[in-house]
């Protein structure tokens, strides 16, 4: 049996990622695996830029059909800051920090954007699918599911509560994340 349109292997270090991501895809009758690879992350202003270096080098590394995500935060104050720089930006200031940085300020829309980008040792170039959700950044942390950003983000269609104060299904159902990977799998198990 070939594996072709029923496994890929998902490059990441974070579980919490992939957990949502494995029940996505198992919606769509494809199974995937966690690859812990240090895959390239190049610092570029456009995070499908910064996802296709990724999932070029993790298929050169591993030689397996694998998928990245790369996302970030998009906040409307801060002029779409952190954006692309969203990690580095979580890992030096945090969710408190980016509260604090907006301070004062009644305006508070935000949106998430996902690529997850997919390439194979057969395929000559990676392929790329997005997902955006629209919402706002919270006025203080709430809730304690989730990773990142989820503390601070209520997204639009969301019944008023943050990512973080939602069951993996029930993120799943608005994420960008979500979002992006199902278009994934429509495509992968049609090829």
């Amino acid at each position: 049996m070939s594996l072709k349109g029923k496994v890929a292997f998902f490059v990441t270090t974070n579980f919490h990622k992939f957990s949502e991501a494995r029940h996505v895809l198992a919606e769509h009758g494809v199974a995937t695996a966690m690859l812990r690879i240090e895959a390239i992350e190049i610092q570029d202003d456009n995070l499908e830029g910064i996802a296709k270096a990724s999932v070029r080098d993790a298929v050169e590394k591993s030689g397996l059909p694998v998928l990245v995500e790369d996302a970030g935060l998009f906040i409307d104050a801060l002029k779409g800051f952190p954006g692309p720089y969203s990690s580095y930006v979580y890992r030096t200031l945090g969710t408190r920090g980016v509260l604090k940085l907006m301070e004062g300020t009644d305006k508070r829309n935000a949106y998430f954007y996902s690529v997850i980008a997919f390439h194979s040792p057969e395929r000559v170039s990676p392929k790329c699918f997005h997902g955006k959700v629209e919402g706002r950044i919270t006025l203080n942390e709430q809730g304690n599911q989730g990773f990142g950003y989820d503390p601070i983000f209520e997204p639009r269609g969301g019944a008023g509560i943050t990512f973080a104060e939602m069951t993996t299904a029930m993120k799943n159902r608005l994420s960008h994340r979500a979002q992006a990977l199902r278009k994934f799998a429509v495509w992968y198990r049609s090829t």
